[in-house]
């Protein structure tokens, strides 16, 4: 079985989980296209990566999800992060280093999130229906967003506001 991204479940509303990530580590690589584009072209770069494209030859276990953070600027709205989780317990001192140099590893602190699963590929398309539907639960609940979108099982990072991020 593929293992998942670890978190907490702080609390189930209507439409959507409010959900405490713990620190990761993520491989990810940077692409200037559409998602469709960029999502299979990054895909393609960590999935070489795992499947021993790095330094030792090492395999590494798939894990879920994949993380698409697209920039929330206004002027790179093609700009997307995708991004593979790495193993529970790694870290970036005992993973081997990547060949390709695209992928790059990075801790990822706690987060405090908002979160919508659902099933089926996270198209363009369904993936901008959905980030309204999250939107639109949290502004009922009166939680507010930071702007980044983070598709995977979608999840939005609360605000500084309502939540904080630490290491």
């Amino acid at each position: 079985m593929t293992q998942r991204q670890e978190f907490e479940l702080l609390e189930k509303r209507p439409g959507f989980e409010i959900r405490r990530y713990k620190p990761c580590v993520v491989a990810e690589v940077r692409q200037s296209a559409p998602y469709s584009i960029a999502a299979s072209l990054a895909f393609n770069s960590l999935f070489k990566f795992i499947s021993k494209g790095n330094t030792t030859s090492q395999k590494i276990a798939m894990t879920a999800p994949v993380i698409a953070a697209q920039s929330s600027s206004a002027n790179d709205s093609e700009q997307w992060v995708i991004s593979f989780v790495m193993p529970t317990g790694s870290s970036i001192d005992q993973l081997p280093h990547p060949n390709d140099v695209d992928v790059v590893l990075r801790d990822l602190p706690a987060q405090t999130c908002i979160a919508l699963s659902f099933r089926g590929t996270a198209t363009a398309e369904k993936s901008q229906i959905k980030v309204r539907e999250l939107r639109a639960a949290a502004a009922n609940a009166k939680i507010e967003l930071s702007d980044q979108l983070a598709s995977a099982d979608l999840i939005h990072r609360l605000s500084p506001a309502s939540c904080s991020t630490t290491r």
